[in-house]
C-alpha cells in the first residue's frame, strides 16, 4: 500500500509501470483472500453441499445480516437454548454450508435476498435484527427499535454491540432480551436453495465435472460473481441466467446471486447449474475451480477453458476480484451492468487492448458471444 500510494507521486512512472502495480494489487487480492479462507475454513470446516430453508418458523427470532462470521458464531452459542431462533440476511447465507454452523439446530433458515432489499425485509420480519458490517441503509422507523448494529456497521441512535475486549466473545445480551421481547416472524417466501460449492466441495466431484465437460452435457461455465445493486439495469444478470442454454453451468459468489440463486435452474447430471462459492471474498474458490479445471484437462493457458466472465460490479471487493483476475492473467471479462466511474476512456483504452474488458451490452447479444 505504501509503494501505491508513493507511486502516485512518481511522475518518472511510465503506464506500463503503473499498470504493474495495479496487477500487483490484484495479487494480493489472491493472496488476501487465500487467507480469508484459511481463517474461516480453519475455524468452521469446509463448507458443504447444503440445501437452505427459505421459510420462517414459530418462535422468537433474529435475523443476521452482513459479513461476520465469528460474530454469527459467538450469536449461536449465546442463543443456544433461549428459544430464539437465528437466521441470516445477505451475505451470511454462505454461513449454513459450514459444518460448526449447521450443528446448531437453531440456525433455521436464510430470510430475504440482497443487502438493497433490507427496508422491506426488515420490516417484514417483525423480530431482533443484527447487522454485523457494512451494507446498511438508512433504517426505516418500523424497525429502527429492534434494530442493533456492531463491529464496522453503525447508526445514530441504533444500539451497537462493542467490540470484544481482551479476546472474551461480543455481548449478545442486549439483541436477545429483545428477540425474545418480540413475536415471530413474517413468513416472506417458501422453497429451499443450494449452497456450499466452495473449492473443496467442487474439487471433490472433480471427476463427475470433468466427465460432463467431455461428455458434452456441460458446455461452458459462466462465472456471474461480484455485487448487487438496487438499479433496474441489474435484471441483465437475471435475464442472462434465464436466457442460458441448459449446458450451462453459473458459478457465482457476493451478493450478484440473489438475481437468479432462486430460479429453480435445475441440475445438470447431478451438478446444480448455479454453483454458490460463498461469500465475495469467496471469489477466491471460483480461481481455484478455475486453475484445477485448467490442470486435469492438460489445458495450459486459464483462457483457454470453457468459461465466461460476467461480472457485476458495485463497490471495492468487486473490483478486487477483478484485479485478481486480471493478475492470473485471465482475459475476456465482461463488467457491468456499468463501468466504474474510474474507468476513465484511456484506463478503458488499455484494459480493452490488455485484458480484452468489455462492457456488458444486450442480453442478447452478450450470450450469443458466450456460446458462440
Amino acid at each position: 500500500m505504501q509503494e501505491a500510494l508513493a507511486a502516485t507521486l512518481d511522475d518518472s512512472l511510465t503506464v506500463d509501470d503503473l499498470v504493474a502495480l495495479v496487477l500487483r494489487c490484484g495479487e494480493m487480492g489472491v493472496r488476501v483472500m487465500a487467507l480469508l479462507d484459511r481463517a474461516n475454513t480453519a475455524t468452521y470446516g469446509q463448507p458443504e453441499p447444503t440445501w437452505v430453508e427459505l421459510g420462517v418458523r414459530e418462535g422468537p427470532a433474529i435475523l443476521v445480516s452482513g459479513h461476520d462470521l465469528r460474530d454469527l458464531d459467538e450469536l449461536l452459542q449465546q442463543t443456544a437454548g433461549t428459544g430464539v431462533n437465528v437466521y441470516t440476511h445477505g451475505e451470511m447465507l454462505p454461513a449454513h454450508a459450514y459444518p460448526a454452523f449447521r450443528k446448531h439446530p437453531h440456525l433455521v433458515g436464510n430470510y430475504g435476498g440482497s443487502w438493497w432489499r433490507q427496508q422491506d425485509e426488515f420490516e417484514r420480519f417483525g423480530g431482533a435484527i443484527l447487522l454485523t458490517t457494512n451494507c446498511l441503509v438508512p433504517p426505516r422507523p418500523g424497525y429502527r427499535d429492534r434494530l442493533f448494529t456492531t463491529g464496522p456497521a453503525g447508526w445514530p441512535g441504533v444500539p451497537h454491540i462493542a467490540d470484544r475486549q481482551d479476546g472474551a466473545p461480543k455481548d449478545f445480551s442486549p439483541l436477545i432480551a429483545r428477540a425474545l421481547e418480540l413475536g415471530s416472524p413474517q413468513p416472506l417466501e417458501e422453497g429451499r436453495i443450494p449452497i456450499g460449492f466452495a473449492h473443496a466441495a467442487v474439487l471433490s466431484v472433480a471427476d463427475q465435472v470433468i466427465e460432463a465437460v467431455k461428455s458434452g452435457a456441460i458446455k461452458r461455465f459462466v462465472v456471474m460473481a461480484g455485487c448487487d445493486g438496487r438499479q433496474k439495469a441489474r435484471e441483465y444478470y437475471t435475464d442472462v441466467a434465464k436466457a442460458l442454454p441448459r449446458d450451462a453451468v453459473i458459478l457465482t459468489a457476493g451478493c450478484a446471486k440473489y438475481r437468479y440463486n432462486k430460479l429453480g435452474l435445475g441440475e445438470i447430471g447431478g451438478i446444480p447449474r448455479v454453483l454458490d462459492a460463498g461469500q465475495c471474498n469467496d471469489s477466491y474458490s471460483l480461481v481455484v475451480v478455475a486453475l484445477k479445471l485448467a490442470e486435469a484437462l492438460g489445458i495450459e493457458d486459464v483462457n483457454d477453458l470453457p468459461i465466461e466472465y460476467d461480472i457485476a460490479w458495485y463497490e471495492q471487493k468487486a473490483v478486487l476480484v477483478l484485479l485478481a483476475l486480471l493478475s492470473l492473467g485471465v482475459k475476456h471479462i465482461r463488467l457491468g451492468p456499468t463501468l466504474p466511474a474510474f474507468v476513465s476512456p484511456n484506463v478503458l483504452k488499455l484494459l480493452v487492448e490488455t485484458f480484452d474488458i468489455k462492457p456488458t451490452t444486450t442480453v442478447e447479444q452478450d450470450i450469443a458471444e458466450m456460446t458462440a
